[in-house]
């Protein structure tokens, strides 16, 4: 099962801002490069952009949940 990994340790945000939908539902399909949320790092936003294809997105952390470095952070199928 393919899987997308924090590429850094910080908070997971699933949306760029409160008042937006998030860059991924679950359920949805993810192609490669497609971003799926942001790390926030001492007040900078990273992208987080899959480097794997797969249906079904499902998201194994909260959106504001801090995270670490290689921690999943989605599963696909």
């Amino acid at each position: 099962m393919p899987q997308i990994l924090s590429p850094l340790p910080g908070t997971f945000y699933r949306a760029a801002s409160p008042d937006q939908p998030p860059y991924k539902a679950d359920g949805d399909a993810v192609a490669v490069g497609d971003v799926i949320g942001l790390i926030e790092v001492m007040k900078s936003f990273h992208e987080v952009t899959s480097e794997v294809a797969g249906s079904n997105i499902r998201f194994a952390v909260e959106n504001e949940e801090p995270v670490m470095a290689g921690a999943p952070l989605a599963d696909l199928d």
